[in-house]
């Protein structure tokens, strides 16, 4: 064998009670799982490395199930934010924008709009345009070494929008639907696993259920499954979670919720509401899972929150329509009074608003303030030329606790990485779960944690051989200490490494070595496996 962890306490990721094992791997699988005091004449299996993993927890490796890595892993070679947490694959392509498909016109119009997600990305070959381009670039990356950890793909429904239609408020033609049957297809057949939206972004947000409907069968077609960043997170979260649930019953497709919460002041305590449609339509025959951070902030881009009118035409058009002094007037007023639906359909209150990055270096002296009113907001947008990150802070514990009990809940970082000063969620969500959620608060046992974080998005992302610790799955593990693992990224510090895990591995080989990263770039595009 080429390595064996030896009385590891085996959290196999099933949701079963844990066990003191031998795990062997050999050629990038789990080779040989031998329990302790197994029967007479199971000899302990040796290998030429010996890892002594006494007190640590063996597990299959977490799964983020909602990443914004798609030009950080280009970029990054080391990429511990990921690494160090025990992620051993993201899932790209979130929020129903990101870079594939694309044309030369849509790629430059989408670099512009995310700007605050990934950065320009002045610093990357974007020699791509599909789907399965993409995916190939990851493969190649870094002098064909690859990438620091797996990933997956989700189609973006806002980037097909924009690719077939460009930024208008408008049903599609049924050419132009045709278009974007077409390119999802593509994608699909490509490798990508489903297909995302961003439905309080331009210019996704413009699309009618009855795109959305079509746009979901051809996912189903292809047995992959729907992302969406529904209508509202706020004022309407539970008419927008219905929306999704019935959409994609009538298309017969599964269904994903991204960062499933309920925010702002209009949703404290109202979890059990969402978690008893969910319950309802799961006992109806709906395939539905979802994701959550262990936070109660979010975090998106400044311009996300204006009203979608003032993002109509794209970048260059909501930078005029800001530097006008009436139009201005106008986006103040939904913002104020109206609730902008970028908001979420509820009045704005600027002080839960802390900048967390800016394009501009010039403009790092705002980085951690709190923005006070719409002046400020306004000056920002402008001279960063929207490239502006926010945390916003709306969220509830209750309903944060509520949501991650729930049976088919995944974990998801929704992780920013760009700016000065990024939600912690990026560097810390996974030992968060455990720590903080696990260890020191109960809300779950530790083999449901990881059940949660490994077997159940493994299971979402149709892939037969990851998620569990069984003899013959790939070797993408973590070892954990249960006692003292924890996020080392706060608020104040949130780029902070996390402690307690000291050991990674992607295909059998270290990535993480005694709580450092290694130089393996072990990571590759995991692809959509074929309906049979």
């Amino acid at each position: 064998m080429d390595l064996v962890f030896r009385d590891a306490e085996v959290v196999d990721g099933s949701g079963g009670p844990s066990y003191r094992a031998d795990v062997a791997i050999d050629g990038g699988r789990i080779a040989a799982i031998v329990k302790e005091g197994a029967a007479a004449g199971c000899q302990r299996p040796t290998a030429r490395r010996v890892v002594d993993a006494e007190g640590l927890a063996l597990s299959p490796g977490f799964i983020d199930m909602h990443a914004h890595s798609d030009l950080a892993l280009l970029r990054d070679p080391d990429h511990s934010a990921k690494a160090a947490q025990g992620v051993t694959l993201e899932v790209l392509g979130q929020d129903g924008l990101s870079y594939a498909p694309v044309d030369d016109r849509t790629l430059a119009e989408v670099r512009r709009a995310i700007t605050g997600w990934n950065g320009h990305g002045e610093d990357i070959d974007f020699d791509w345009r599909t789907v399965g381009g993409y995916l190939d670039r990851l493969d190649r990356a870094h002098g064909g070494r690859g990438i620091a950890v797996n990933a997956a793909y989700l189609v973006p429904q806002g980037t097909v929008r924009m690719y077939a239609l460009g930024w208008e408020d408008r049903p599609a033609t049924a050419s132009e639907l045709n278009r974007m049957r077409r390119l999802v297809a593509e994608g699909l057949e490509q490798g990508a696993v489903g297909m995302s939206s961003g439905l309080t972004y331009t210019p996704g947000m413009y699309a009618p259920d009855a795109e959305l409907t079509e746009l979901c069968r051809v996912v189903a077609a292809y047995g992959g499954y729907y992302c969406p960043h529904h209508r509202s997170y706020g004022a309407g979260a539970l008419r927008a979670y219905e929306e999704m649930v019935a959409l994609t019953r009538e298309a017969g497709c599964a269904l994903h919720l991204a960062h499933a919460t309920m925010n702002f002041g209009v949703n404290r305590g109202r979890a059990p509401e969402l978690l008893a449609l969910l319950d309802e339509a799961l006992e109806q025959g709906s395939d539905i899972s979802l994701d959550t951070y262990p936070y109660t902030p979010g975090s998106t881009t400044l311009v996300a929150v204006l009203p979608s009118w003032a993002s109509e035409g794209g970048p260059e058009a909501v930078l005029a329509r800001l530097g006008d002094d009436e139009t201005a007037e106008r986006v103040r007023h939904h913002l104020e009074v109206v609730g902008s639906d970028g908001c979420h359909g509820v009045p704005v209150e600027w002080d839960t608003i802390e900048i967390a990055g800016v394009a501009d270096p010039g403009l790092a002296e705002f980085v951690g303030r709190r923005l006070d009113g719409w002046a400020t907001a306004r000056r920002l947008l402008l001279d960063d030329r929207l490239g502006t990150t926010i945390l916003q802070h709306v969220g509830h514990e209750e309903n944060v606790r509520a949501i991650m009990r729930h049976r088919v809940h995944t974990g998801g970082s929704d992780g920013i990485l760009q700016g000065l000063k990024p939600h912690p969620r990026a560097y810390g969500t996974f030992p968060h779960y455990l720590g903080r959620y696990v260890r020191e608060l109960g809300v779950l046992s530790l083999e449901e944690c990881v059940a949660h974080l490994t077997s159940r998005p493994a299971a979402r992302l149709r892939l037969p051989d990851r998620g569990l610790v069984r003899e013959g799955y790939v070797a993408d593990l973590v070892l954990f200490d249960p006692t003292t693992v924890a996020a080392g990224a706060t608020y104040a510090t949130p780029r902070t490494l996390p402690v307690g895990i000291p050991h990674v591995l992607i295909d059998g080989r270290f990535v993480m070595e005694d709580g450092q990263r290694t130089d393996t770039l072990a990571g590759r595009a995991v692809r959509r496996t074929p309906t049979a």
